[in-house]
């Protein structure tokens, strides 16, 4: 018999005619415990020929899902499901709206708080720009920039059938490190670089002539050894800032 399935994302909302995937399961559990697969599909509608009986229907559009449990018996059953959905695009910027270097940025999702006021991870490392599909609520992101400390977070509303765009703003800069014998000087190869809070714990460490390093804004210090002697410089990192730190191979720690 013919079941025919149809989603929507708000209730007046138009037809889903891409993006879903259909999964429907017998309603009585096999030897392994699980309920069994009985037919797939993916696009828009569901259109499917059973045996008369009852089944679990699952639509699944991105992260938001629904269950519900249908009954075959007789020429024709149609059912619409509505997911309650929207979409969320993200966006990584500089404190004067300058889009950061996508292959340099990243996401994280967060669900709501539970009892014991962790938050569930929803998807993770989310491309500035790409569209995640969800369950309409609030949402809790961490906006990354580079692979060190530069992390921003905020709460975001996901709105039923509607597409969310927010920007976050990255307090951070890109910084080349150099070890020069006078300013402006060529970099010297076969450095070793620790970067440090003012407290001395260690931020990050690179080895070579001018490693590249997102950093949050604030104060570090930079050393670097090189030729069985180190040398250090105290710089303040500002937000939006990219640029060259110098240390002066004369400045010995």
């Amino acid at each position: 018999m013919p079941l025919y399935l149809v989603a929507k994302l708000t209730d007046n909302g138009k037809p889903l005619s891409t993006g879903l995937v259909w999964r429907v399961f017998g309603d009585t559990p096999g030897p392994d415990g699980h309920l069994p697969l009985v037919a797939m599909s993916a696009g828009g509608d569901g259109e499917f020929r059973l045996k008369p009986g009852s089944y679990l229907v699952h639509a699944a559009y991105g992260r938001a899902g629904l269950t519900r449990k249908v009954t075959v018996d007789r020429d024709v059953v149609t059912e619409t499901v509505v997911l309650r959905a929207g979409g969320l695009r993200l966006e990584a910027v500089s404190d004067d709206d300058r889009p950061l270097p996508a292959a340099e940025c990243s996401f994280d999702i967060f669900g709501g708080e539970d009892a014991n006021g962790e938050r569930p991870l929803v998807l993770g490392n989310v491309k500035p720009g790409a569209i995640v599909r969800l369950p309409a609520g609030t949402y809790h992101i961490e906006s990354r920039y580079g692979d060190i400390n530069a992390v921003m977070r905020a709460d975001i509303e996901v709105h039923p059938g509607k597409l969310t765009d927010a920007r976050l703003h990255q307090k951070a800069a890109e910084v080349t490190l150099k070890l020069v014998s006078a300013p402006g000087g060529e970099a010297l190869a076969n450095t070793q670089w620790s970067v440090l809070t003012p407290a001395g714990d260690v931020v990050t460490e690179k080895v070579g002539a001018f490693p590249t390093v997102v950093l949050a804004e604030g104060q570090y210090d930079i050393v670097a050894t090189n030729g069985g002697k180190t040398y250090s410089n105290t710089v303040d990192i500002e937000s939006g800032r990219d640029r060259d730190v110098e240390v002066m191979a004369s400045d010995l720690k």
